[in-house]
């Protein structure tokens, strides 16, 4: 299985992944560009930009990618 199927089968399952997610679970290091292989194969997934405190206390911002809900519940 490609990490295009995994990172697929976890927005099916689960509605969203972000980098961290990808990374840990998948070996994913290029989530963004597995995203975008994933759009061309005709997935319509979204990207929501997301901001919060790091453990440092600084404003940081990243991208969470989700599906449309019409696609998960065919799946």
């Amino acid at each position: 299985m490609s990490q295009c199927d995994d990172i697929l089968l976890h927005l099916q399952k689960h509605g969203r992944i972000t980098d961290d997610q990808a990374r840990d679970l998948y070996g994913c290091k290029r989530l963004a560009s597995r995203i975008n292989d994933l759009r061309k194969r005709g997935h319509p997934i979204i990207t929501d930009t997301r901001e919060g405190a790091n453990r440092n206390g600084r404003t940081v911002q990243w991208a969470e990618y989700y599906m449309i809900k019409e696609e998960r519940q065919n799946a």
